[in-house]
């Protein structure tokens, strides 16, 4: 039981430091525009990199996963609302599943 509470005082060091640092060590505003793009874009990479084995993985084949996200991205780079891009790539996975 003892580990536990080591663990748990080693996540919340890390989990500290993380939003502590940044604060201690950047006091002015950030200029260069090479790294304001890429604190920009931190959060949309790091859902990506969360969703995108989930959605290859959620599907009894991988094939069908993968058509779905090609389905998506087309459909998503149309333009098309996110209900009509969920449902094709839910379609495609339904249909594929029933002849796979």
């Amino acid at each position: 039981m003892h580990s536990v509470f080591g663990y748990i005082f080693v996540m919340a060091a890390v989990t500290y430091l993380i939003r502590m640092v940044p604060l201690v060590l950047l006091k002015k505003e950030i200029t260069n525009t090479w790294i304001k793009s890429f604190l920009y874009y931190v959060p949309y990479v790091t859902l990506a990199v969360m969703t995108f084995p989930a959605i290859l993985e959620a599907t009894d084949s991988l094939i069908s996963g993968a058509a779905a996200l090609i389905a998506a991205v087309i459909l998503a780079y149309k333009g098309k609302s996110l209900i009509q891009v969920a449902a094709a790539a839910c379609g495609t996975v339904f249909v594929l599943e029933l002849f796979l």
